[in-house]
């Protein structure tokens, strides 16, 4: 009974998912809605300052989805609300201050909401979602923040987006073992190093190991470890082994609370954890206070929904790599993926027990294809949805693609550095499509 009010609740705060935007700051994640539900209403927007910020408070009439993003010369805040409308001139009632010059509003493929605040200066952007209380329905929060600039203090450097790289297993835990004798703590931990060179060759991007060496990591030390590094990303390598040595293929899996998205998953999961069952007890569990363990759940709710759209991302990149075993991003019970606040996904990169694939594990330059893969879906990630303060979130302006021009032209015409261009955009080829619209780094 006691766990069933618990899930009630839960239901009833989904709304708080938005307290998971610190994994991917600046987008603020609901429970997407079903494809079929009525567009969400903007019932009223109130505006107050406080000494170092502006507040803007949306009513909703329910839960939506929302991103935001900066542009600058001039300064500008965007809001994009998915499957959102709002009465024509709602935006008119607010008035003009120090901060804000303007404010307007339009339609955006065809459902979607865009509010854009045209600013007297550079500012941080917050944003969160909280879910009904007493007489408030569900409101989307907009804070903007004063950046202080003087003439003795050197603008902030903006950080790198940390990507913690997990290679399984490691010491007396060898994980699988193929056919031919090759262990996956060694092809995951070769995985791991050459993936940790190939993203810090990226601008705006660090790679950090979780495990350097051979030695045995209990799950809880794997996630402690990513979260003292503040990472924004975290990845798990392991090579999948099943007793019929035909299977193949890579899969990527996030995590679930509900349970495994497929038998395979659930029996993987099984599998993963159980190196702490005969190694050393993992304790995840957090107080069993009602409100914490909502809060965890809620937190654990929005970071699967930033870890299935990195995955997705991943996926699509690994196909040129290798047959993918799952089309799709599975789900299951993964300990190591039970960082909150932190996006988490495992990759099978391949099965050892596949005598092909085994041989693929154990070539370096299969492992540098697989490894120059993940990095292309985590760039392409990071370009739509880097934390602010960091290098890849930032945009000077941004530009459409002509016919004709490349990524040389752009560099040349914005005075940019053609790596920090590829960087920004994910742009991992020279083709550019016209109408194509890419961010113009800062410098």
């Amino acid at each position: 009974m006691k766990e069933n009010n618990r899930r009630q609740f839960l239901k009833s705060l989904a709304g708080l998912s938005g307290l998971a935007a610190s994994a991917v700051p600046g987008m603020a994640i609901a429970k997407k809605a079903a494809k079929k539900a009525p567009v969400t209403k903007v019932r009223d927007i109130r505006l107050s300052k406080n000494k170092t910020y502006v507040r803007l408070v949306f009513d909703l009439d329910k839960i939506a989805e929302h991103s935001l993003f900066s542009l600058h010369t001039p300064e500008r805040v965007v809001l994009d609300i998915k499957d959102t409308s709002m009465s024509h001139g709602m935006v008119d009632q607010l008035a003009a201050n120090s901060l804000i010059r303007s404010i307007r509003s339009g339609v955006r493929n065809g459902n979607d909401l865009r509010v854009v605040f045209d600013l007297s200066k550079d500012v941080t952007p917050r944003s969160f979602l909280l879910a009904p209380s007493g007489k408030s329905g569900h409101r989307l929060v907009l804070d903007l923040h004063n950046k202080k600039h003087t003439t003795t203090t050197k603008k902030a450097k903006k950080r790198d987006v940390i990507i913690a790289i997990d290679a399984g297993h490691g010491g007396k835990d060898p994980g699988a073992t193929g056919r031919a004798g090759t262990y996956e703590k060694n092809v995951t931990l070769q995985i791991a190093k050459r993936l940790e060179k190939s993203i810090n060759q990226q601008r705006g991007m660090k790679a950090v190991l979780i495990r350097k060496n051979d030695r045995y990591l209990r799950l809880r030390e794997r996630i402690r470890k990513a979260r003292d590094l503040h990472a924004d990303m975290m990845i798990s390598l392991h090579a999948d082994s099943f007793p019929d040595p035909r299977a193949r293929g890579s899969s990527i899996y996030a995590l679930s609370v509900d349970g495994a998205s497929s038998e395979t998953a659930r029996m993987l999961a099984d599998k993963e954890n159980a190196a702490d069952l005969l190694f050393g007890d993992i304790d995840l569990a957090v107080d069993d206070q009602m409100v914490k363990e909502v809060l965890f759940d809620l937190s654990l709710t929005g970071t699967i929904e930033s870890s299935l759209d990195i995955g997705s991302e991943i996926l699509s990149q690994i196909k040129s790599v290798n047959r993918v075993h799952k089309k799709r991003v599975q789900q299951a019970g993964f300990a190591v993926l039970k960082a909150p606040n932190i996006p988490s996904i495992l990759i099978e990169t391949a099965f050892i027990s596949n005598p092909r694939e085994e041989k693929n594990l154990r070539s370096a330059s299969h492992q540098k294809k697989v490894a120059g893969a993940i990095t292309r879906g985590v760039g392409k990630y990071f370009s739509r949805k880097a934390p602010p303060g960091t290098w890849l979130a930032e945009t000077a302006t941004e530009h459409h693609i002509e016919h004709g021009e490349d990524i040389a032209s752009i560099a040349t015409r914005y005075k940019v550095n053609q790596e920090d261009l590829r960087a920004r955009n994910a742009l991992f080829a020279e083709n550019l499509r016209a109408g194509q619209v890419i961010k113009i780094p800062v410098s």
